[in-house]
């Protein structure tokens, strides 16, 4: 199961999408680009328009420009969301002279600290965006990583002052050593300056493969730990998983001494929503039946939901018994689609 379809039901999905904006409602995020890719890299290629159907009534258009992004006044412009549309050209002109591997390359450190903006969803939709495109190179793919880039600059949004508590070996302990934060918090942004600390994981790691195991590690950890943890937020611990996936997902087109850093920051973005998410006590759970991979997908589809469609994906990529028991997990927990 993967995007080498040659339908151009993606491409013609995404050129729909992309009359669009990154975000609704002040600046929660345009989930489209992301799941009509992950439902193409699955084998539902032929779904994607349906489903952008369901879900039009949540586009809105790209806020107005204020003034062009330059190698002049880019740090200005970093992590100002009025500046959505112009980051977007800005990486539109880029990718249309270079390479899209080495303007990646170029702006992955520069904007690695700053993913937890909108929610995560900025590196989520590089992630998908990036698979597009180590699976062929055209076009609207190109223009959805323009738009994607564009999105992750505009909401760059670090975090600072986090005290460091001592880790545990294994990625799975580290997530359980996650202090919560204090309740009474409202809102991503609002859970996110509350959080203080967070353990260590993985810090010491300097080999680029060992940083992938890792980080591959961390990935199947956080979706796992989805099924027993994920009604403390249904959507929003989502990300804990798709988050640090979407990372592992952009180093094969990385360089290799930019894969431990990324192991860093997809390590802080999944504790920080784990704290800010996570419930009081885990529950157990079971799936009412096993399913194979394909059929869990075909389930998530006939849901809707973009959260339980993209865990789903991180779940299939993740590949074992517990990722999938994960997945129909979401299902359970979430709002469909209606349509």
């Amino acid at each position: 199961m993967d995007n080498t379809d040659t339908s151009g039901q993606l491409e013609e999905a995404l050129e729909r999408l992309h009359a669009s904006g990154p975000e609704r409602d002040g600046w929660l995020s345009n989930h489209a680009p992301m799941v009509v890719e992950a439902l193409a890299a699955h084998g539902q290629a032929g779904a994607v328009h349906h489903w952008v159907d369901l879900y039009r009534d949540k586009l809105e258009d790209f806020p107005d420009r204020v003034a062009p992004v330059t190698a002049d006044n880019w740090q200005e412009a970093l992590g100002d969301p009025r500046r959505i549309s112009d980051w977007t050209d800005h990486y539109s002109r880029t990718l249309a002279e270079r390479p899209w591997r080495d303007v990646l390359a170029e702006w992955w450190p520069r904007l690695l600290p700053g993913l937890y903006g909108g929610a995560t969803h900025t590196v989520i939709r590089v992630g998908h965006a990036v698979r597009a495109l180590e699976t062929g190179e055209n076009a609207p793919r190109t223009t959805e990583l323009a738009h994607a880039l564009g999105y992750w600059a505009a909401r760059h949004q670090p975090v600072t002052g986090v005290a460091v508590l001592p880790g545990a070996p294994t990625a799975m302990e580290s997530l359980d050593a996650v202090p919560p934060i204090e309740p009474g918090h409202l809102g991503f942004r609002k859970r996110l300056a509350a959080v203080h600390r967070l353990p260590a994981w993985a810090d010491e790691v300097t080999d680029p493969d060992t940083a992938r195991a890792r980080l591959t590690e961390l990935v199947r950890a956080a979706t796992h730990r989805y099924a027993t943890h994920g009604h403390g937020e249904p959507t929003m611990l989502v990300h804990a998983a798709t988050a640090p996936n979407a990372v592992l997902r952009a180093l094969d087109s990385l360089p290799r001494e930019q894969w431990a850093p990324s192991l860093r920051a997809a390590w802080s973005a999944s504790a920080a929503v784990t704290a800010m998410y996570a419930p009081e006590e885990p529950v157990a759970y079971a799936p009412p039946s096993r399913l194979t991979p394909e059929e869990v997908m075909e389930r998530a589809l006939a849901h809707g939901d973009e959260h339980v469609i993209k865990l789903t994906d991180t779940a299939l990529d993740v590949g074992d018994d517990p990722a999938l028991a994960a997945a129909l997990r979401s299902v359970e927990m979430s709002v469909p689609l209606a349509g």
